[in-house]
């Protein structure tokens, strides 16, 4: 009721409806970890194109099965992306420059790498607000050093080495700049003005160069993909990441594989505490049907049955043309491409239909690595691993939708990838989308908002076909009452939410039943 009734006539109240509406969130970002031949190093970086992965991370390299890996994904129908760069033993590049005082404008390439060799840098005081106190600073990235040719440019107006100025370099750079950043404490002292009034700002001579200490580093080890949760370094830098729902983990080398129980057990209970799916090439050793037969097991028991719900394994290698090669035919592993199908799929079906089946063609592939036979699959299949298959006039498709715990044997609730990740969709939006409920109290009415906007969810996915049922009732189910929150449970601050699905499981086998029917016999 209104606060105060203090004088006679009609009153206005605004009552609130209790509808919270609960959003679904995002279902296929995809997180790659790997080598690049540039960029920030341990740091998330979103893109939404190959293109953006080029600016930032150097595009395609023979160094670098990350590179292809994202390539690939973008190109099968994958539009978002987190991408975390790890590297071992690199050095960042160093750009000094001197100022009026004893100490100099240290900067740093952006990340590290041979790369920031390439990068030069001038000063100049012309064309600023205050030209006795402020500089402009012009960072030019070369096609290679000491070349001519410059290939990417930026420029920096009205900077101060003031920590008080709205301009502070150390600032400016650090949130402007995919080049450079200032290495130490900016100096007090502007730095020394290579370009003047009447030189040519084109004129080489008028730049300071990288030092030339930029440096690739070695090939990456299990140790710089699993990172240091405290430093917030490989998987773990996408700590900061607010959603990612499907994680992709290339060979540190191209003869070199992750290894099971290093990295990809650490890999897949991370994507368990972030209600992500793991995505596992198959190893280099897997030749052949009965070589992959034989190391599914030994995979398996490396990452953990109660792990192996958020992973899923698939089998063979990809055959596709190398752009770098002259586009002659090599051997990609098939994670990024699987990743960029999920994406395909949940953008045209949802993420309760299976990645799998003719729709999910891959694109620009040449042949498979191995083709299986309907017998091998069949051998294959049960055990949990997924087939990429080839067939006659229908093309190269992904041909297999469990998890790693679907081998036949587990007989797990989880035994369907399109199964999981809809749980998985469906816990995300849940948790996101109840957080107003903490804190209210814990009550009937309570209970009925929330069986009013979980019920309202639940009922949008019945009515755009991803539960088995044709009336709700039989599709879901939303339970929230003194049953499910008892008065212990209320003394103790705990609000129970039962939520039920029928799930939509993948056709695997078709069955048809022919049978000849005699003709009428007369008697």
């Amino acid at each position: 009721m209104p606060a105060a009734l203090t004088y006679p006539g009609v009153y206005i109240e605004e009552i609130p409806s209790g509808v919270r509406t609960i959003t679904g969130v995002a279902t296929s970002i995809t997180a790659f970890i790997g080598r690049a031949d540039r960029g920030p190093a341990d740091k998330a970086v979103r893109i939404q194109s190959f293109s953006d992965f080029e600016r930032t991370f150097g595009g395609l390299s023979s160094t670098s099965t990350l590179s292809y890996a994202v390539q690939q994904y973008f190109a099968h129908g994958g539009s978002d992306a987190y991408i975390v760069r790890v590297q071992k033993s690199a050095v960042a590049a160093q750009i000094s420059l001197p100022t009026g005082g004893a100490n100099a404008l240290k900067l740093a390439a952006s990340g590290p790498g041979s790369w920031g060799n390439a990068l030069r840098v001038s000063v100049s005081y012309e064309a600023t607000k205050d030209p006795a106190n402020l500089y402009t600073l012009t960072v030019q990235e070369l096609d290679a050093p000491g070349s001519k040719t410059v290939v990417h440019s930026e420029v920096f107006s009205n900077l101060s080495s003031d920590p008080n100025a709205a301009r502070y370099v150390t600032t400016v750079l650090a949130q402007e700049s995919t080049l450079v950043a200032v290495k130490d404490a900016a100096p007090a002292d502007k730095p020394t003005a290579t370009i003047k009034n009447a030189d040519d700002p084109t004129d080489p001579a008028k730049y300071i160069a990288a030092d030339g200490s930029g440096k690739d580093g070695d090939v990456i080890t299990d140790t710089q993909i699993v990172g240091d949760p405290a430093a917030r370094s490989g998987m773990y830098a996408l700590d900061p990441v607010d959603l990612f729902n499907l994680l992709v983990i290339p060979p540190l080398d191209w003869d070199k594989d992750p290894d099971p129980a290093a990295t990809l057990a650490k890999a897949a209970k991370y994507c368990q505490s972030r209600r992500a799916v793991l995505i596992i090439d198959p190893p280099i050793g897997w030749v052949d049907a009965t070589t992959a037969e034989a190391g599914i097991a030994t995979l398996r028991d490396a990452i953990g049955n109660d792990l192996a719900i958020n992973a899923a394994v698939y089998f063979p290698r990809l055959v596709m043309p190398d752009p770098l090669q002259e586009n002659r035919s090599e051997t990609f592993v098939p994670g990024g491409s699987i990743a960029g199908i999920c994406a395909r799929t949940d953008a045209h079906r949802g993420v309760w239909k299976a990645p799998a089946g003719l729709e999910a063609s891959f694109v620009g592939l040449r042949d498979l690595a191995y083709k299986l036979t309907d017998g091998a699959n069949g051998r294959l299949n049960p055990l949990g691993l997924n087939c990429n298959r080839s067939f006659p006039n229908l093309g190269n498709v992904v041909w297999g939708a469990r998890t790693l715990a679907g081998a036949d044997v587990l007989a797990s609730d989880w035994k369907y990838v399109p199964v999981r990740r809809t749980a998985l969709f469906i816990e995300e939006s849940l948790y996101r989308g109840t957080q107003w409920v903490v804190f209210e109290p814990n009550d009937e009415p309570l209970w009925a908002q929330i069986r009013l906007n979980v019920g309202a969810f639940m009922h949008d996915m019945f009515r755009q076909g991803a539960f088995q049922g044709t009336t709700p009732k039989d599709a879901y189910f939303v339970k929230c009452d003194k049953e499910t929150t008892t008065q212990s449970d209320i003394n103790r601050g705990i609000v129970n939410i039962l939520v039920g699905f029928a799930p939509l499981k993948p056709a695997e086998f078709v069955v048809i039943k022919l049978q000849q029917i005699a003709g009428e016999i007369q008697t």
